[in-house]
């Protein structure tokens, strides 16, 4: 069957029908990353050492999710606030729920080592990235695909840092993931040319969106 692909600005049109309908943006994300933890336990069954690489906004948010997850799951999760504490709502609120849970979290200046992880998620940047990698991102993405050089499994939510959403294009830096969990519906860059470097494979998850939110 063929996927559905969607623009940046229509998969957030899609969300915000969504969330009128009673699918609330919180239980989105809390879906999104349930959703990417459950293909990294596909992959690796048994629980090891996780790094998350958390940006401000709310793909942040996803990855605040599975980090309290996999923390739950008796991972030993780390997490990496690569650009600084969220300042979304929802991310916010999921940021606060690690309070009470044994993660490490780490300012953007405390970046671990990239050989210290089975497993790292990139939740940095979504749908919303375009142009060049800023500084911090630079320096997160690159730790991502230094991790990965030294055998982690890295996975993408949603998009892999850097690459634009719309146009497929892949900033200088960009990182480079073994699969890419697309959240609800595909985006032009998951089937543009040249991209299967940044994406890896691609995995299409449901995030609990009616199908008629994707009728507006």
């Amino acid at each position: 069957m063929e996927q559905r692909i969607v623009t940046a600005a229509q998969m957030k049109a899609i969300e915000r029908s969504a969330n009128e309908a009673g699918l609330l943006y919180i239980q989105m994300m809390e879906n999104a990353g349930r959703a990417v933890y459950a293909e990294l336990k596909r992959r690796l069954i048994a629980p090891g050492r996780l790094l998350v690489v958390a940006g401000k906004g709310n793909n942040g948010g996803d990855g605040f999710v599975i980090a309290r997850v996999a923390a739950k799951d008796g991972w030993q999760v780390q997490v990496l606030l690569a650009e600084g504490e969220p300042q979304t709502p929802d991310a916010i609120t999921n940021r606060a729920l690690l309070g009470d849970l044994p993660v490490t979290v780490l300012p953007a200046d405390a970046a671990p080592a990239p050989d210290a992880f089975d497993v790292v998620v990139d939740a940095l940047y979504g749908t919303g990235f375009h142009g060049e990698l800023r500084p911090a991102g630079q320096k997160a993405c690159a730790l991502m695909n230094a991790a990965r050089a030294a055998g982690a499994l890295l996975l993408a939510v949603d998009l892999p840092s850097g690459l634009n959403a719309d146009t497929g294009e892949a900033a200088p830096g960009a990182v480079q993931a073994d699969c890419t969990v697309a959240l609800d519906s595909l985006k032009p860059a998951h089937a543009a040319p040249g991209t299967a470097a940044c994406c890896g494979q691609v995995i299409t998850a449901d995030i609990g969106i009616p199908e008629s939110c994707h009728d507006n």
